[in-house]
This record gives structure tokens, C-alpha cells and sequence, in this order.
């Protein structure tokens, strides 16, 4: 039974791992509306300005590389506010940067604390759901959905009254910087971070300690091995619908520049929604039969809208791709967080790193697919990998602990 102490606790902690996701969405896009300016500034070329984006997403892969060792050495709650609040103050030489080499030194460390800060909150996230003992990982992801589209409507809007961009990035570094210490402040101590105490649970009667930790510590590995492939098939379809849906309308479908936007933003606020209601349906249906219903959904809808190549059907099939995938994060990391023995961190940081690497990787994969086959064609990769988690979705049952 829990004491009204214990329910305090852990709704603060609700709250503050809540705060974390938005928080984390909110410093992510926080500059993305003022590229251009960024861009014009400092008199860079196409060429320039993609070579200073690489940045980041250096910066999150040698974060996430470390996030399991940092985590556990600091704790989730430690890391979540150390790494939240760097990530907000990067903002600050991004704005100010006046050549190319400070903006790539600003965007690897504001990529390295955005990854890193996110191994931390997602632990933050399992360990209180697991003592809710009930689904909160997708609403948390739908709240950094939210943070993200926020962050972005500012960003445009103060960049139509020409604010400076050296202004905003400040003034957002220090609101931001201070949302994360002071939200962040509810989250659960470092005993929340400990593994779950069920390895060997399934060790057959009689078998040695020794070989039962081994046995446990095989399917641990075999089990992160495929949570991490279905995060890969997750993140490819992602990324590839957000660098090529609207291309695939107006250069495939000759759809109009509007039109063509409105792939993603179905794509975007279906999976939003997705995520938000998420929590209720992977409580009544269980984690494994949610991530196939979802894989089912995403592989036929878009599969059918590429057959149909009419820009209606295009758009409905980037929609359903995207309610179909909204739960697979959230499940997959939640999974990851409570296999027996394995600390939560550690298991997210591994099942992170790969799925980064198809959220990064996976549209050039596209792109080089497309030359030869055209873009019609290579959309259908991230389709025959959504449903490769069919088969694969039942190691997803941890997550149900």
C-alpha cells in the first residue's frame, strides 16, 4: 500500500520527469527557426552550414556512448539537471558565434548534453513508472513533442518581428537553463536508478548461481540486441519521413509547396496524439500487442499510400505511419529500462546509440536508395523495416514490469 508520503513523492516526480521531456524539446528546436539568420550571419555556404549541423549529432553520439557510465556514476537525477541546463546555456555561443569553428564547437556541446540528458530522463521515466506500476513512458515522450512544436512557433514568430537572434538564443538560454533546475528539482534520488532485482528469476530449480547469472546475462544482451533493432527500424522511418515526405509530394507527386508540407504535419501531429493517448492503450492492451498493432498500421498505411501515388493518399499513409510508430519509442525504452539486472540507463544509452544512428543515417540511406530506384521506391525501406518489428515486438515485454 502506498503511504500519502510515498504518493507525494511520486507525483513530483510525475511532474518533474514531465518538465524534463518538455524541457528537453523546448532547448532542442530552440534555434532551428533562426538557422537562416544563423546561416547569413556568418556568410556560409550550403556546404558550411552542413558541415556545422554535424555537430550535434556528433555531440549525441559520443554522449550516448558515456550516458551509461555517467548515469551511473552521477545518478539519472544529477545528469538529467547537470546536462539540461549545459544544453540550455549552449544556446548562448550559438547565438554569438562569430565564425564557423565556435558554432561547431557550440553545437557538439549542445548535442552531447541534449543526448546525454536524454539517457538521463528517460531512466528518470521508467523508474517512475515502475513505481506508479503503471504506462507513463509515452505521454512523457508526447510532452517532448509538444515542447518541440512549441519551441518552433516561438522561434518563427520571433524571427517575423526580427528579434536578434543573438537576443532570443540569450534569453531563451537563461529561461530554459532555469526551467530545468528549478522543475527538474522533484525527481527521484539515486536509489531510483538501481536495476531491477529479478535476474535469474527464470533459472531452472537447481542450477547454480554462477550459471544462472550468465544465462541472465546472455538474454540481457540478446534482448538488447533486439530492442535496439526495433528502435533502428523506428528512428529510420522517422527521420526519412522528416527529410523526405515533403520532396516525395512535390518532386514524385508534383504536388504544390503547401500541400507537400502537409506530409509531415500529419506525420508530426498524428504521432503527437499518438503518444499522448498512448499510456491508456499500452495499459489495456499490453506492450508486445501495441507495438505489432502499430507496426501493422504504419507498414499498410504507407505502404498503400506509395501504391496509390496520388498526394491525398500520400499524406493519409505519412499519418497513419506516423500513429502507428508513436508508441515504439516510449515502449522500447521502457523495456530497455527493466530488463533484470541491467540498470536502466545502461540499457537505454545502447538501445539509443542505435537508434540514433538510423535517425541520422537513415536518409542518406534513402537518398542513395532513391538514386537508383527512385524516392517512391526508397520509401519503401522504412516500410519493410516497420514491419520487421512484427516478429520481433515480443521483446518488448519487459516493459510491462
Amino acid at each position: 500500500m502506498v503511504t500519502q508520503t510515498a504518493a507525494g513523492t511520486l507525483g513530483r516526480a510525475r511532474l518533474a520527469v514531465t518538465v524534463a521531456f518538455v524541457a528537453h524539446g523546448l532547448i532542442g528546436s530552440a534555434w532551428v527557426a533562426r538557422i537562416p539568420q544563423v546561416k547569413e550571419h556568418l556568410g556560409l555556404s550550403e556546404g558550411g552550414l552542413g558541415v556545422a549541423l554535424l555537430g550535434a549529432p556528433a555531440g549525441v553520439v559520443l554522449a550516448v556512448r558515456f550516458a551509461g557510465a555517467i548515469v551511473a556514476r552521477w545518478g539519472s537525477r544529477a545528469t538529467t539537471m547537470a546536462a539540461g541546463a549545459a544544453a540550455a546555456l549552449a544556446l548562448v555561443p550559438m547565438g554569438l558565434a562569430g565564425n564557423l569553428g565556435v558554432l561547431i564547437a557550440a553545437l557538439l556541446l549542445f548535442g552531447g548534453s541534449l543526448g546525454l540528458m536524454d539517457v538521463a530522463m528517460n531512466a528518470q521515466g521508467v523508474a517512475v513508472e515502475r513505481r506508479l506500476d503503471r504506462p507513463i513512458m509515452s505521454g512523457l515522450h508526447g510532452a517532448y513533442s509538444i515542447g518541440t512544436l512549441a519551441a518552433a512557433l516561438v522561434g518563427s514568430g520571433l524571427a517575423h518581428l526580427d528579434v536578434p537572434v543573438q537576443v532570443h538564443l540569450s534569453v531563451a538560454a537563461a529561461v530554459l537553463a532555469a526551467l530545468v533546475l528549478a522543475g527538474c528539482q522533484g525527481l527521484l534520488d539515486r536509489s531510483a536508478d538501481e536495476p531491477p532485482d529479478t535476474a535469474g528469476e527464470d533459472a531452472p530449480p537447481g542450477a547454480s548461481p554462477r550459471k544462472a547469472g550468465a544465462d541472465a546475462a546472455r538474454g540481457a544482451r540478446r534482448m538488447l540486441a533486439l530492442l535496439g533493432f526495433i528502435g533502428l527500424c523506428s528512428f529510420v522511418g522517422e527521420g526519412a519521413v522528416a527529410d523526405w515526405s515533403a520532396v516525395y509530394l512535390r518532386e514524385t507527386l508534383d504536388a504544390g509547396a503547401g500541400v507537400a508540407g502537409l506530409a509531415y504535419a500529419g506525420f508530426a501531429v498524428a504521432m503527437t496524439a499518438g503518444r499522448l493517448a498512448g499510456d491508456r492503450v499500452v495499459a489495456r492492451y499490453g506492450p508486445v500487442r501495441v507495438l505489432r498493432a502499430g507496426a501493422l498500421i504504419s507498414a499498410l498505411g504507407l505502404g498503400l499510400g506509395l501504391a496509390v501515388g496520388h498526394p491525398a493518399a500520400a499524406i493519409i499513409g505519412f499519418t497513419l505511419f506516423g500513429i502507428g510508430i508513436a508508441p515504439v519509442a516510449p515502449v522500447t525504452f521502457s523495456a530497455a529500462g527493466n530488463l533484470p539486472g541491467v540498470p536502466a540507463a545502461r540499457g537505454i544509452s545502447r538501445v539509443t546509440a542505435v537508434g540514433y544512428l538510423g535517425l541520422l543515417g537513415g536518409p542518406p540511406v534513402i537518398g542513395f536508395v532513391a538514386q537508383e530506384v527512385g524516392l517512391a521506391g526508397a520509401l519503401c525501406v522504412p516500410v519493410a523495416l516497420v514491419a520487421a518489428i512484427l516478429p520481433s515486438a515480443r521483446a518488448t515485454a519487459t516493459a510491462a514490469r
